[in-house]
């Protein structure tokens, strides 16, 4: 079976793209370029860059840059991505160079080609829709990626804020459950003085409490962005009525409470944000891990029984151990191994940007979903 291919150029030279994907050569340039992790870039993030360029055409088209035709069918494109569509065209490897551009050109070929698709192109015929012309219009990868990464930063958070709090509702149900039974504390691993086991899943709530607060004011944290600042914060290319109503327009589509940074420069320059967002998350971890291995001793002392999940050996017949209990430890330990990364990603930017956004972008939102799930 023979594969067609088309040929795109870039200002490296001339190469042959399958014909039947949606992305174009810098994907292709970066698939080769960037083979490192084999974890590809999350699929969240993709999802709220794609709204971020459909907050951009939204207002480009109003402000009269990009036509009705081409807009519609950008917009239409972006809504099938959001949604969850054309996954299998987002390739990249989540660990890359070059502060996000390579996931930002290829949201911006995957967008055109399907939008070209829509008003009755093929796939490659740029002059009617293009990647930067159109689909990037008055932006850059250094405004679009690290909004995108806090749209998507939100919406984990909220989810996580959610979770949390039924896990602080069920610790609460035990401490009143078995309010009555008495137990002994113990301190340095030895008996000291009675404690009732309701006081022990008491404790256990109100750490959980924590958490869900700081969870939930952190995504205040995230709302400040620099869209609208382009490659260094100045708004270089972009019309000022376009920096303004861009705002407002991801605004609408996101339903959170955006706002433009005061400083724009300074936001795009630093990203200490998602260091302080993942302090939270650590803070989580460790509660996590806390409360887990309390369990596992509790359950090791007869005083509590973990139910079992699974058989727990390959040779000792009948033995069942606490692996849900286990696996949360893990969890803990990955979160707070991502909270290292991201600081020293954070520290390691220089001068008017972060060039390791994607780095950072990876082990934040991983973090987020693996706590959702424990």
């Amino acid at each position: 079976i023979s594969m067609r291919y088309r040929v795109e150029e870039d200002l490296l030279g001339q190469c042959s793209i399958p014909e039947d994907v949606y992305w174009g050569i810098h994907t292709f340039r970066a698939k080769q370029n960037f083979p490192f992790s084999t974890r590809p870039v999350p699929s969240e993030l993709i999802r709220a860059i794609a709204a971020v360029k459909k907050a951009c055409c939204l207002t480009n088209a109003e402000l009269g840059y990009i036509n009705g035709k081409t807009a519609d069918a950008i917009c239409a494109a972006c809504d099938e991505i959001i949604a969850g569509g054309l996954i299998d065209q987002f390739p990249l490897d989540a660990l890359q160079g070059g502060a996000g551009t390579s996931t930002n050109m290829n949201v911006n070929e995957v967008v055109a080609n399907r939008a070209l698709e829509i008003m009755g192109y093929k796939r490659g015929e740029y002059a009617h829709c293009h990647p930067l012309e159109h689909v990037n219009l008055h932006q850059s990868t250094n405004d679009v990626y690290p909004t995108a990464l806090k749209v998507a930063a939100i919406e984990g958070v909220r989810k996580l804020s959610a979770e949390t709090a039924l896990l602080q509702g069920e610790f609460q149900s035990k401490e009143k459950l078995w309010a009555g039974i008495v137990t002994i504390g113990r301190t340095e691993l030895q008996d000291a003085v009675p404690i009732t086991l309701g006081a022990q899943f008491g404790s256990f709530a109100e750490a959980v409490a924590r958490d869900r607060w700081r969870t939930f004011k952190c995504e205040e944290r995230l709302r400040v962005v620099n869209l609208g600042g382009t490659a260094v914060g100045t708004g270089l290319t972009a019309p000022r009525r376009y920096i303004f109503l861009v705002i407002e327009k991801i605004r609408q589509l996101t339903g959170y409470g955006l706002s433009r940074a005061e400083n724009v420069v300074e936001q795009t320059a630093n990203a200490d944000v998602f260091v302080e967002v993942s302090g939270i998350l650590s803070a989580q971890a460790s509660n996590l891990q806390k409360i887990c291995n309390d369990l596992r001793m509790l359950h090791f002392l007869k005083e509590i029984e973990v139910p079992p999940v699974q058989a727990g050996s390959s040779i000792m017949p009948g033995k069942i151990n606490p692996v849900i209990l286990e696996a949360g430890i893990s969890a803990g330990m990955r979160v707070i191994a991502n909270h290292s990364i991201i600081s020293d990603c954070v520290s390691k930017g220089s001068l008017q940007i972060n060039e390791f956004l994607p780095l950072i972008s990876s082990a934040l939102l991983e973090s987020i979903s693996i706590l959702i799930s424990a």
